[in-house]
Parts: C-alpha cells; sequence; structure tokens
C-alpha cells in the first residue's frame, strides 16, 4: 500500500514515542525511517520500527541519554551518545562536524556507544546540504564471511558520501561492503520474495536464492570487498576504543543492554581548496555528463550515484510511500511490539 510520507513519519514518531522516546528524539528517529523509506531503502525504514520499539521497551536504549561532545583537536572531535538512540545522537554529531569544517576546513567526529543509526546516506546529505563533502562510516553485527572464510567475522559495515552541486543537485552514495545489507535480506523475507545467488550463503557455505537459508553475507568483489569492510571497522571501531569485528554487539541478543557501537563522521569544506561555486558546478557537471555517457546494451541511460533514489524519492512526494500492509497495520495498531526481537537468532527465520 501506499502512505504518505508526512503521514508515514507521523505514525512511525507516535510508536517510537509510546515505546518510550522522548518527543524529540522519536522526531529525529522517523525522520531518518521515512528518508530511507522515501528514497526506496525499506530495509532501514519503517520495517525496523518494531524492533526499536521492542529494544526501547526494554531498555536496551537509553531513553535519557547524557550525551557529550568533547574536541581532541581544531577538527577532531569524539560524540558520546551514552548508548542513546543511534539516528538521533549521530544526526547531533554530524551537526557538530558542519560546525567544525565550516571553522577549520575538515571535521572527523567519531560518535561512539549508540545503537544502530539506520541509512547514513541521511547524514552525509546534511552536510552537502551545508555546501561540504560528507563521508559516513559504521560498524555492524559479526555477519559476513571474510574473503576465503567460512565463518562470520565482520558485519556489513556500510560507507556513504556526498557531495553538493548547483541548486540542490547532490551525488550521494551509500553501500553496504557487502554484495547486498542484511536489511535486504529482511526486506525479501517480509515480501516472500527469493534473493540473487551471489548475496549470501547457507549453514553449508553454499549460495542460495531462498532469503530463509541466508547464514552468512558475502563481501563485495570478494578481497576487495573484504578489505574495506576491514578498514570500517578500524575507523568505527578500534579507533574510538570499542569492540570490533566478530566482539561487535549483535543486533538480537540481549535487548536490554545497550549495543556500543561506534561511527565516523568525516567532512571536508571545499572553500579551503577550491571555488565553492566551481566546485559545485564541476558537481554538477559531472552528473550531467555521466547522464550523457553512452548506454551499454540493455540500459537505456547512465545515472549518476544517487539518482534513481532521489527519483524514487520525488515519486513518493506525489504518489506515496509503498510498504508492506503487515508494517503498516502494526503502526497502527496500539501494540508497541510482539515480544519476537529479543535473543533472537539474526539468520533465524
Amino acid at each position: 500500500m501506499r502512505v504518505a510520507k508526512d503521514e508515514l513519519k507521523d505514525l512511525m514518531k507516535k510508536k517510537l514515542h509510546k515505546a518510550g522516546l522522548t518527543e524529540e528524539h522519536a522526531d529525529g528517529v522517523a525522520d531518518v525511517l521515512v528518508h530511507a523509506d522515501a528514497r526506496g531503502i525499506h530495509s532501514h525504514g519503517a520495517m525496523r520500527v518494531e524492533y526499536y520499539a521492542e529494544r526501547i521497551a526494554k531498555g536496551g536504549i537509553n531513553t535519557n541519554p547524557n550525551f557529550q561532545f568533547k574536541k581532541t583537536g581544531l577538527s577532531t572531535a569524539v560524540f558520546d551518545g551514552d548508548n542513546g538512540v543511534g539516528h538521533f545522537a549521530a544526526k547531533k554529531a554530524m551537526d557538530e562536524a558542519i560546525k567544525m569544517s565550516k571553522e577549520n576546513g575538515i571535521a572527523v567526529v567519531g560518535v561512539k556507544r549508540i545503537s544502530h543509526s539506520g541509512s547514513l546516506s541521511y547524514f552525509v546529505q546534511q552536510a552537502a546540504r551545508e555546501d561540504l563533502i560528507g563521508l559516513s562510516v559504521c560498524q555492524s553485527d559479526p555477519m559476513v564471511v571474510p574473503f576465503g572464510g567460512a565463518e562470520p567475522y565482520y558485519g556489513t559495515n556500510p560507507i556513504a558520501f556526498a557531495a553538493p552541486g548547483n541548486n540542490g543537485e547532490m551525488i550521494t552514495f551509500d553501500m553496504a561492503t557487502t554484495v547486498q545489507a542484511w536489511g535486504k535480506i529482511l526486506h525479501a523475507r517480509s515480501k516472500n520474495e527469493s534473493i540473487p545467488n551471489d548475496w549470501a550463503v547457507d549453514k553449508n557455505g553454499e549460495p542460495t536464492t531462498n532469503p530463509f537459508d541466508v547464514n552468512a553475507l558475502l563481501p563485495i568483489a570478494g578481497p576487495k570487498g573484504y578489505g574495506l569492510m576491514m578498514m570500517v571497522d578500524v575507523l568505527s571501531g578500534i579507533l574510538l576504543g570499542l569492540p570490533f569485528g566478530n566482539k561487535v554487539s549483535s543486533m538480537y541478543h540481549d535487548l536490554t543492554e545497550g549495543r556500543n557501537l561506534g561511527q565516523l563522521h568525516i567532512v571536508i569544506n571545499p572553500e579551503y581548496f577550491t571555488s565553492i561555486n566551481e566546485f559545485k558546478q564541476n558537481i554538477s557537471k559531472t552528473m550531467a555528463d555521466l547522464n550523457n555517457i553512452k548506454p551499454a546494451p540493455g540500459f537505456d541511460h547512465v545515472s549518476y550515484p544517487g539518482q534513481r533514489s532521489a527519483e524514487r524519492e520525488q515519486k513518493y512526494s506525489e504518489e506515496g510511500i509503498a510498504i508492506v500492509d503487515d508494517i503498516y497495520e502494526y503502526l497502527i495498531s496500539d501494540t508497541i511490539h510482539n515480544d519476537q526481537y529479543d535473543n533472537k537468532d539474526p539468520f533465524a527465520k
């Protein structure tokens, strides 16, 4: 079914507030979630609300966190989220990184002790809207076999980047370092759809097209994706003195405890390197150049990174956001959660 963007955000905000978040934090989380759904990234949108609600209700997310922002240098800082809700903490940390970048040309802000923060494209677009370049990386559950390995060690460990062009245009790049994000597997399960055979493996390490048989994900491009997920783990885990590798907390293990996750925001001010007007003009020129590239057989055009998501966002703003009926029914119900995520095997059916 389709739901208007404002209505969907309001439903999610109310559910999260009912679960225990303050209205301000619930609004911040709902804004990140509806951003994901509006761009077609449903794996990081409304389908996550019940999981968050259960974790909030059971005390695994601090509903009254004592956020602490500490500058450690002219361009470096650490934002301690006190295991508050990750979306809101990451958004606040990016606000601080934007301020520092405007003052000093660059900012590197570590975000530590937070819960899952959702779609990283939201945070890098915060920077791009301020005529800055945004880069963000974060940890996630160990559910990916390293290249040549037979058991999970790293998480999907995503990377996101955004840069501004003219007239509000921007290039946005947001990817997991796996062939596909775990949330996409969950989305396939929610719709009872099959998955491509290069996304994941079953308990025997064999490729599978059944999302319910998935026992581990695969790194993108083999050793290259493996190297990227290692880099993300170092920057958002080891660098911040947090658990790393297969010691990163599970999304589903013991929802009464905080997850202590890490994220790193890097923000660059183009004015410290070139003319901002020239920079934005050249980003827009890059976007146009890519659109004008001769398409390969089977394609009608070449899209620049983030273009299809932006087009979806425009379409959904006019037609409403497509969400699964069961998720909508949950959002409009009086139920906070159905006690289905605590101590769940992340690969369970």
